[in-house]
């Protein structure tokens, strides 16, 4: 379901709407959402991205321009989650702090990471598959593990695999 209060910029590509959950957030233009996907309210995603299946983009994420999201990645914005608060009342919105993270431009991020709150993920940064981000990733790092930690960097600024050759 796309909300009516989703603001989604020309040439957004949803390829299942009736297999997301979109409501409050910002989607720029030719970015593309693959199915099960939830953005959640006051969540922003730049131009051109794409956000593959599965993957969860809570409250207080900015996805800057050109990210690539893989399946299952999840964000979170609360360091200290509970269901109940020290009352043992369920928790309502004045309980938790809503904590920001930030996707820099042109990131790619693997399947089945996890993005704790607070962190910001650098500008053509690489996450790998499964990585738990506990920390900030710098512009051109590569971060994988549990937690992740920074493996080496990616060689430059432009793409970083050969081009395709010519059959």
């Amino acid at each position: 379901m796309v909300a009516s209060n989703v603001d989604l910029e020309e040439g957004v590509l949803i390829h299942q709407p009736d297999l997301v959950n979109l409501y409050g957030c910002s989607i720029g233009a030719r970015t593309r959402i693959g199915a099960f996907v939830e953005i959640q309210r006051n969540a922003v995603v730049g131009r051109d991205c794409k956000i593959s299946s599965h993957s969860f983009i809570c409250e207080g994420v900015t996805i800057e321009d050109g990210v690539f999201i893989g399946h299952g990645v999840m964000f979170t914005n609360d360091l200290y989650p509970r269901a109940t608060n020290t009352a043992g009342v369920l928790q309502g919105q004045d309980d938790w702090l809503l904590v920001p993270t930030r996707v820099k431009r042109r990131a790619s991020i693997g399947s089945n990471a996890t993005i704790l709150p607070g962190v910001t993920i650098g500008e053509c940064a690489q996450v790998g598959a499964g990585a738990v981000v506990v920390k900030d990733v710098p512009d051109f790092a590569i971060a994988a593990g549990v937690p992740a930690r920074v493996m080496g960097q990616v060689k430059d600024s432009r793409e970083t695999r050969p081009a395709r050759r010519a059959s």
